[in-house]
């Protein structure tokens, strides 16, 4: 997402391996677990324990030292669960640890008031399809996607949208299927109250008429040979891959369409770019011209704003020895460290990606240093954006490189000649 991300990804080789991770995290939500032996050999001093919270993506994990002079306990959060959210509960709060590492999404800004989703979609809706048109939702697979689900069956079920209350809604991300379904195997332990009660009446919250599931490529291609208007939910959702690329491809041309975005869009992304005003996008190889409708809907977000992380953060009993935050862009980073430093009083540190920290001993062992970039007037935004694009680009740049490490010599000889050249051009 940005240079200020410290985690790695774990990499995962099919749609049906994440699947398994997740059926194995909800079944260790809100509970102590010791790892594996074949886990502990990166501590080789220690004993190693996890905890996970429910309501949000945070891992608490306890080492302790063999001699018993040393218990550290850290909190691992990469992301702060928003309130009142439709279909899961709240999140918990931690009360203990010695370090935290934090996100920071909207680490400088407030989501404002909460607006009346089911209302703002349903008048999306009704104009475009009364252009004839297709609404596009680029959406994240895990959560964003059920979240829409749960306004459009409230849409759907009270015919909500007048001369097409027969609309039809495709999910075309084996990953979003996958874990619509494992939303539906935990409603006791994962759905809040107003989702309960709907389940109590005989409703399920996230399933409903005219819905469709695309699995395979061809579900997936067939979608756009349907002339009807409807809604089609694909991952990802910032547009940087997946089958939603393909729906943009046939839908970002036609002025009856809309592609509606319900989530943060990161610098240098493809839906950053449509959201900025771009004119023309690449996708395959081929110029689409944007003339479809670019709308946002304001507020929709999983991750707390600044308010929140405040609140998750202000929860623990005893201030953390250093908070590390993470997962936002560079001047939101650095905002939020002030924050925690200048008004609550925390240790606070925004570390680039590649730096380390001895927990024990509490020193940087290695730090990192970004290219940061300088706040402007309003009227130079939009040209600070593009450049901000190029950075990340150079960032980007960079990290593949050092990923190229230990490669054959002829591979190597061949990429440093590709951006030499690229360079020649450029430098003027």
């Amino acid at each position: 997402m940005n240079n200020k991300v410290v985690n790695k990804q774990i990499p995962l080789e099919s749609i049906v391996q994440v699947a398994n991770h997740l059926e194995d995290y909800k079944e260790k939500y809100d509970r102590k677990f010791e790892l594996e032996e074949n886990k502990n050999k990166n501590i080789p001093y220690g004993e190693k324990q996890w905890e996970y919270e429910n309501g949000s993506t945070t891992i608490k994990y306890t080492i302790e030292f063999k001699n018993g002079k040393n218990i550290t306990e850290s909190d691992y959060n990469w992301f702060v669960g928003n309130l009142n959210q439709p279909i899961i509960k709240d999140p918990n709060y931690v009360k203990h640890a010695d370090y935290v590492i934090m996100e920071s999404t909207y680490g400088d800004r407030s989501h404002g008031e909460r607006p009346d989703y089911v209302k703002e979609l349903t008048n999306i809706m009704q104009i475009t399809f009364a252009r004839g048109g297709n609404l596009v939702i680029p959406s994240f697979a895990v959560g964003r996607t059920q979240e829409m689900l749960y306004f459009l069956r409230k849409i759907k079920m009270d015919q909500l949208i007048k001369g097409f209350e027969d609309f039809e809604v495709y999910v075309d991300s084996p990953l979003a299927i996958e874990a619509t379904s494992i939303f539906n195997k935990n409603v006791d332990t994962c759905f809040d109250k107003e989702a309960m009660e709907l389940v109590r009446q005989g409703i399920n919250p996230i399933s409903f008429p005219g819905l469709k599931l695309s699995v395979t490529s061809d579900d997936s291609k067939l979608i756009n040979f349907d002339t009807k208007p409807k809604v089609i939910l694909s991952a990802s959702g910032m547009c940087e891959a997946g089958r939603i690329r393909h729906h943009l491809k046939h839908n970002l041309w036609r002025k009856e369409c809309t592609i509606l975005f319900v989530g943060y869009q990161a610098v240098g992304t493809l839906g950053r770019n449509l959201l900025e005003g771009a004119k023309t996008v690449t996708l395959f190889g081929e110029e689409i011209n944007v003339k479809a409708e670019i709308r946002k809907l304001d507020g929709v977000s999983g991750h707390a704003d600044k308010d929140g992380l405040l609140r998750w953060i202000n929860s623990f009993e005893d201030k953390p020895q250093k908070v590390f935050v993470v997962h936002g862009e560079d001047m939101v980073c650095d905002r939020f460290v002030e924050c925690l430093e200048k008004e609550y009083g925390y240790h606070a540190e925004a570390p680039y990606s590649g730096s380390e920290f001895d927990l024990l001993k509490n020193v940087w062992i290695k730090t990192e240093e970004g290219i940061r970039i300088a706040q402007k007037k309003e009227g130079n935004r939009r040209a600070l954006d593009v450049f901000h694009r190029l950075l990340a680009a150079g960032q980007r740049l960079l990290s593949v490189i050092k990923h190229n490490e230990g490669g054959a010599n002829k591979d190597l000889a061949k990429f440093a000649d590709q951006i030499n050249s690229l360079c020649d051009k450029w430098d003027r």
